[in-house]
């Protein structure tokens, strides 16, 4: 198993280059069961999460082939309609397979998901939106048993937004007979680019990027060929990096204007964002004012930039509060900075972090993706030197984030646990 080592207080300089979206990727990929033929995806990520949807399709009997960043997925003769717990375990975003199978199959089986532990996240929302669009659902030994005629459009409300909610019954809709309007639907720039996807494959599709999304249902969907959109998520980190070191860098393939609120409150805390003709110039400042900020669906502040962010007020001067809207577990990261020195109380759903002058480096356990990329950047700012095992959250959504920031110059090396 593997740790990343830090060294602190390098400074970090230069250029990095921001990696296809992860959270762009697997849905898109899902979706290539909609319709025969090969599809080729470009810009793919190189991402456990990205290895298990493939190995996901793979056990369906989708062919799947592999030349560096671009991907081609081949539906035509799906021969298995399961996804089985042992791959579905791994990663909860395994059930976006199955409104796709059931709207081209009329029949599938898909274990119950897993994933980080930060909260149940249930999928109840899914299998309602199923079920109105004409699915029995039975859920027997831990799987979902779906079955239907073809699928029927549907008026479909969400209790709360749910991103792969809304990416289901979208992909679900496109081959259903009639009309379905997906209300309170989730905003994501993610949820967009499958839309686009969805669209260039022959779907008809108004208002994605709203609350309110229509899908008119065709008979059937042919592949594309698309260019996954750069992970919005990454280049978050990557400015946050900036901050914590006072750094100076340039984020090429920076998607900022999906950032708007992120952007937003780094500026708030004393950093220098300014779009270039070519990237984004991101400059840290030598000390960071506090500020709060609440998680939201989008536009709001991400929830899965909620633990980077709180490194940053762990070193702000003065008094900040995050208070976290979408998942009820995902403090979990602060026992771990605490043991960095953080000062950060927990109330309720609420993070009180009082800024301290410095970290000390220790050795921290990763507890889920972005926990994980909380305690690199916290071993960035620290002293001395600090260790993160269990770094296999880490490589579940981010592509060689330890060599992108040795090449900013950071004191940071990735070793087996027995080194």
């Amino acid at each position: 198993m593997d740790k990343i080592v830090i060294r602190g207080g390098e400074r970090l300089i230069g250029e990095v280059e921001v990696s296809g979206s992860k959270n762009a990727t697997l849905p898109i990929f899902a979706s290539s069961l909609l319709a025969e033929g090969t599809h080729r995806f470009h810009n793919v990520p190189d991402l456990r999460d990205v290895r298990t949807i493939v190995e996901v399709l793979h056990n369906l009997g989708v062919q799947v082939s592999q030349e560096g960043r671009v991907y081609r997925i081949d539906a035509t003769h799906v021969s298995n309609l399961e996804a089985p717990y042992d791959l579905v375990k791994t990663m909860r975003a395994s059930i976006l397979v199955l409104g796709p199978l059931v709207a081209r199959m009329r029949r599938a089986t898909v274990s119950l998901p897993g994933g980080c532990a930060i909260g149940a996240r249930p999928i109840n929302l899914h299998l309602m939106g199923l079920e109105a669009m004409g699915t029995k659902i039975d859920l027997r030994g831990g799987y979902v048993e779906a079955r239907a005629d073809r699928l029927k459009g549907a008026d479909i409300t969400f209790d709360i937004p749910t991103v792969t909610g809304t990416e289901n019954l979208m992909m679900a809709a496109a081959l259903a007979k009639g009309t379905t309007r997906l209300q309170n639907a989730a905003m994501e720039p993610e949820v967009v680019e499958l839309a686009n996807v969805l669209t260039e494959m022959g779907a008809r599709i108004n208002g994605a990027g709203t609350r309110l999304i229509e899908i008119e249902g065709v008979d059937s969907l042919q592949p594309v060929e698309h260019t996954i959109m750069p992970d919005r998520i990454e280049a978050g980190t990557l400015m946050v990096a900036a901050g914590l070191t006072r750094g100076n860098i340039k984020i090429l393939n920076c998607p900022i204007r999906h950032m708007e609120t992120v952007v937003a409150k780094l500026r708030e805390s004393g950093m220098e964002i300014d779009p270039e003709e070519d990237g984004v110039r991101v400059v840290g400042t030598r000390r960071i004012r506090s500020v709060d900020v609440k998680t939201q669906p989008y536009p709001g502040f991400p929830t899965d930039m909620q633990a980077q962010f709180m490194v940053l007020m762990s070193l702000a001067k003065g008094l900040s509060i995050i208070t976290e809207t979408i998942f009820e577990n995902r403090f979990i990261h602060v026992s771990e900075l605490r043991r960095m020195g953080a000062n950060i109380r927990i109330q309720g759903n609420t993070a009180i972090i009082q800024g301290v002058e410095s970290l000390s480096g220790a050795e921290v356990m990763a507890t889920d993706l972005r926990a994980s990329a909380s305690l690199v950047l916290a071993g960035l700012a620290a002293d001395g030197l600090t260790k993160v095992s269990r770094v296999y959250h880490l490589d579940r959504g981010y592509e060689a984030l330890d060599r992108k920031l040795a090449k900013l110059g950071a004191d940071i090396k990735r070793v087996k646990e027995a080194d």
